[in-house]
């Protein structure tokens, strides 16, 4: 099985980070950190694939692509 490309973008408001996934059917979830959220991600992914009928072996290879934009200010002397 390719490598599932998973998007995790930060949202403001509620101060998580939200991933989804085209490639993984019903995949939506959040967390405060992209660290907490990998690890709800290796359980969550799994058991989702196998949900939708996939079962190519025990690991499953995906990426995780976070995207934050920020605002920086130059410091006036």
């Amino acid at each position: 099985m390719k490598s599932l490309f998973v998007r995790a973008e930060w949202d403001e408001e509620a101060c998580v980070w939200v991933a989804t996934s085209d490639d993984v059917p019903g995949l939506a979830t959040e967390a405060e950190t992209t660290e907490a959220l990998m690890d709800k991600l290796k359980v969550m992914i799994p058991e989702l694939m196998e949900a939708n009928g996939y079962s190519d072996g025990e690991e499953i290879s995906f990426e995780l692509f976070s995207r934050r934009f920020e605002i920086a200010r130059r410091l006036h002397a």
